[in-house]
């Protein structure tokens, strides 16, 4: 799942590895939307058009492969909605919020990480990723440790 620490007290990733638990490719099928995704890189690229092209959301839906989600998904010509800039790291959180809502093993797998910073080790994803030199924005690993913060302050809610 998680590769060794590289760097002391961090955690590197890689978010399309469908063996990767903490990965959006990684069958675990989710509930949003009043729909059935088969798994979180279905919903975030089909969110991109359920606005303004629910049909082709729907195709994304339907897609054999994560793989496949993404090629449909990154079809702007297709009417991507207008305030997808502002709102992608949202449903990106609430994919990955679900999945491990969803599925205990995801979220142990997210909280055995403790407080550890969590790299998406994309060398070329400056916004997702963490880039060559680690000084990109690493989204998708910030969305993981929001994710994990809130389930650890659910945890002591209910302790």
């Amino acid at each position: 799942m998680l590769f060794p620490d590289v760097d002391e007290g961090s955690v590197f990733m890689h978010r399309a590895d469908p063996n990767d638990l903490l990965g959006v490719f990684s069958k675990h099928p989710i509930s949003l939307e009043e729909q059935e995704w088969p798994s979180v890189e279905h919903y975030f690229q089909a969110m991109k058009f359920i606005e303004t092209n629910p049909e082709h959301a729907d195709l994304i839906r339907q897609a054999a492969h994560p793989k496949q989600a993404r090629k449909l998904g990154r079809q702007k010509r297709k009417g991507l909605r207008k305030d997808w800039a502002k709102v992608k790291r949202v449903v990106m959180t609430r994919g990955v919020y679900t999945k491990c809502r969803t599925y205990s093993e995801v979220a142990e797998a997210l909280l055995q990480t403790g407080g550890a910073k969590i790299f998406e080790a994309s060398q070329y994803d400056y916004y997702w990723g963490c880039g060559r030199d680690r000084r990109a924005e690493n989204m998708y690993g910030q969305v993981l440790m929001d994710v994990r913060a809130k389930l650890v302050s659910e945890q002591k809610n209910t302790d």
